[in-house]
């Protein structure tokens, strides 16, 4: 922002200073020789305040010769995607010796797992300490600004810094890992899971990380009807509400009832559950997961840098360095899991992976600007819709929800094209969803909503139709084979001892009858 302003004063002056010294240098009958002195001092002034300016510039850490843009900002933070990409890396090859000699390792299965031989877990541990890693940097650059530049911003807090990562993401995080972790190497139930999934949750919750794009949609809806807003001293400021009066004598006077925190909690924790499940049951090829995240990092950090650009809030450099961090590890953690992979994320991977992409997510709506939360949610939808997919195909099987299945749209690819191709596709859907996801702030909003209605369509329409094909030659399969045992002549003495529903009609010939 101040360097925008400084730009503009620049330029301002950098244009006057040209039409005056073109205003000197021509000669002028009808100017006196007091005005043209005049003229000559009001340019020295103006040579001071530019001077000023560009002094003040190099003085705050901005150049007020070049415009601030995405890119620019994006500059200043490059240190963290590289932290979390080298530590990611280097950590991957020892979490695979440690799996191994553990014993921490995913054996193949003809049904649905398509490796030669076991593979070691543990690559969702390399892909924690990556991001920690950033994160951990980004604590230390905000005390020696040298190690990093932060965008110029005004909301920064009484020590003059940017607000630093809050440790309810922090614990998230950790939370996250630990229990996608003990199911690696011990195996939860997934009961402990969700609950795992829901403290992760709890925690943004009291945090009021992501409650507020609640109000996005909710204070419109409220004053169309008619609803005033009250304040009853919470954090979400005005909002839809009501307290409950206490007796006298007791601490409190009454105890408020913010219906958008609390509908904002409940949304929290929906998407914490949906988007960690979507991510673990897309993490079915080599290197799928991971590349696909990286993607959607990468969009999600445009709409960031958007944000950061017009100083949208506090949460603009959190959003910027958990999405530089979340990249970095992801790009750190590819080279070891592209097929052919030597190890795998596990749960711990991407559970984590589902979880950060969530809290970015949900960040995006945190001054209320619901329409960022559905551009996010448009860059992931490659994962929520693979999930999405599989709870109807279940349903029109008449299968659990959470019974397995081969079904998913990697594995069709898979069958059609083979693993690496597969994969390749899956990153292009993947990074078509991401531009149009970032695109949205950028260009019309409605048209891109159109062109994604019609590519999730289609692949819906497609997936749903191929695994029904399936289904139906499967039955038609099991029909033949009871109609053929059917048809097998009996032997000696056994016809009389079938029920009439197994008998078949035979003609004269002892051939069956149609």
């Amino acid at each position: 922002m101040i360097s925008g302003v400084l730009h503009s004063a620049s330029v301002l002056g950098a244009s006057v200073m040209g039409r005056m010294q073109s205003a000197l240098s021509e000669p002028r009958s009808n100017l006196s020789p007091a005005e043209t002195e005049s003229l000559g001092v009001i340019r020295e002034e103006l040579k001071a305040v530019t001077a000023k300016v560009d002094q003040f510039a190099h003085h705050v850490g901005a150049d007020a010769t070049e415009p601030v843009s995405r890119l620019s900002v994006f500059h200043g933070y490059v240190p963290v995607v590289v932290v979390a990409f080298f530590v990611t890396l280097i950590a991957t090859p020892i979490m695979r010796r440690l799996a191994v000699k553990y014993g921490v390792i995913d054996r193949p299965n003809e049904a649905r797992k398509i490796h030669k031989q076991p593979i070691a877990y543990l690559g969702g541990a390399a892909v924690f300490l990556g991001i920690m890693a950033a994160i951990l940097y980004s604590f230390f650059a905000a005390r020696f600004p040298v190690l990093m530049d932060f965008h110029q911003s005004a909301s920064l807090n009484e020590l003059g810094n940017h607000e630093p990562m809050p440790l309810s993401i922090l614990l998230g995080i950790t939370v996250i890992f630990l229990i996608g972790l003990g199911d690696d190497v011990a195996g939860i139930s997934p009961r402990v899971k969700v609950g795992g999934q829901l403290l992760a949750a709890a925690a943004l919750a009291i945090d009021n990380v992501g409650v507020k794009l609640a109000a996005g949609f909710l204070v419109p809806i409220a004053k169309s009807l008619g609803i005033d807003l009250v304040n009853l001293g919470t954090p979400t400021g005005p909002t839809i509400g009501f307290s409950i009066p206490l007796p006298a004598g007791l601490p409190f006077d009454s105890i408020p009832i913010d219906i958008i925190y609390w509908i904002g909690t409940a949304v929290i924790a929906v998407s914490i559950l949906g988007l960690c499940n979507a991510s673990n049951l897309i993490d079915g090829l080599d290197g799928l997961l991971s590349g696909t995240t990286a993607i959607a990092a990468g969009g999600l950090l445009v709409l960031s840098l958007g944000l950061a650009l017009a100083d949208d809030g506090p949460r603009d450099s959190q959003r910027i360095i958990l999405c530089l961090a979340l990249l970095g590890a992801c790009l750190g953690f590819l080279p070891h899991n592209f097929n052919p992979a030597t190890i795998f994320l596990g749960d711990s991977g991407s559970m984590l992976l589902g979880f950060c992409t969530c809290v970015t997510i949900l960040m995006l709506g945190d001054t209320g600007k619901t329409h960022l939360v559905l551009a996010g949610l448009l860059i992931y939808t490659l994962p929520i819709m693979d999930m999405v997919l599989a709870i109807i195909r279940r349903k029109l099987a008449g299968k659990p929800i959470s019974s397995a299945d081969d079904q998913h749209l990697h594995h069709m690819l898979k069958r059609a094209y083979g693993v690496k191709k597969a994969v390749l596709i899956m990153y292009g859907i993947a990074a078509a969803f991401a531009i149009m996801g970032a695109g949205i702030s950028l260009v019309r909003a409605r048209s891109i909503y159109a062109l994604a209605f019609f590519l999730m369509a289609f692949i819906a329409v497609y997936a749903i139709k191929i695994a029904r094909l399936r289904a139906i030659e499967e039955q038609a399969a099991e029909y033949d084979a009871k109609r053929a045992a059917r048809l097998v002549p009996p032997v000696s003495g056994q016809q009389e001892s079938a029920t009439p529903a197994e008998r078949v009609p035979t003609n004269s010939h002892g051939a069956p009858s149609k």
